[in-house]
């Protein structure tokens, strides 16, 4: 685990974005696992700002890490939020986007969605690779959308799963923990006191940590960057 942290959490979405803009600028394809979230928006509004210079999207693929079973217009789908806030905004080919369709029946789409990935994405370790998932973290400590109630969903033998809110009962695709654990490259992206107190228990190993899906992500090429701003790392005023 590497640590980031920024003072704010518009700090985080400039750091993040300038990580990106080199990432890519390496690489001639670039296949990358998208979060919906709050903080992810800033990124994206970053991105499409302040990097349209900076920022070849020609060779970039782009995929979801998870997505709400809506249709793709409404306003809790994950893709609707990154059309609205990056994809509309750059210069990308249409076929390089690549959405789970959350308007499917979850089940078919789930199924669909990881023979997509089967097919379309470079293998290493005999798996699908992604060169970069980036992750969010929720209060619960959830990731994707593993939530703590079916973390055994993480261990799943399939590419992706159904999953269920607790407390929505929303049914959401995402992908599971070997897919993840298997990219080059994985990157939380985490803002806001109130994720201080799980990430404090992840990064020390201690408390309740084994039942947030989050602490299970532990990349294969042990490459696991966390960006957070100082309030998710649990940095106060008299500290800073």
């Amino acid at each position: 685990m590497k640590l980031k942290i920024s003072k704010t959490k518009q700090e985080v979405a400039l750091n993040f974005s300038r990580y990106l803009a080199i990432l890519i600028a390496n690489m001639e394809e670039v296949h990358i696992a998208l979060s919906g979230g709050s903080t992810p928006k800033i990124v994206f509004d970053e991105l499409a700002a302040n990097f349209q210079t900076d920022i070849d999207w020609s060779g970039v693929h782009l995929y979801w890490g998870d997505e709400r079973c809506v249709e793709p217009t409404a306003e809790q789908s994950n893709y609707r939020m990154t059309l609205e806030h990056l994809i509309s905004k750059i210069t990308i080919p249409e076929e390089n986007i690549h959405r789970i369709k959350g308007e499917n029946e979850p089940e078919y789409e789930a199924k669909r969605y990881g023979a997509f990935l089967e097919e379309n994405l470079p293998k290493t370790n005999g798996l699908p690779k992604f060169d970069l998932v980036i992750l969010g973290m929720g209060d619960d400590g959830h990731t994707a959308s593993i939530f703590p109630h079916e973390i055994k969903l993480w261990h799943s033998e399939k590419y992706c799963e159904v999953a269920v809110h607790a407390d929505s009962g929303q049914k959401r695709v995402s992908l599971t923990g070997q897919v993840i654990n298997n990219a080059d490259t994985v990157v939380f992206l985490v803002t806001g006191e109130s994720k201080a107190e799980k990430f404090k228990e992840i990064k020390n190993k201690s408390g309740a940590y084994e039942d947030y899906p989050a602490s299970l992500v532990n990349p294969s090429s042990g490459r696991l960057l966390w960006f957070l701003d100082e309030s998710a790392a649990g940095i106060t005023s008299t500290q800073s």
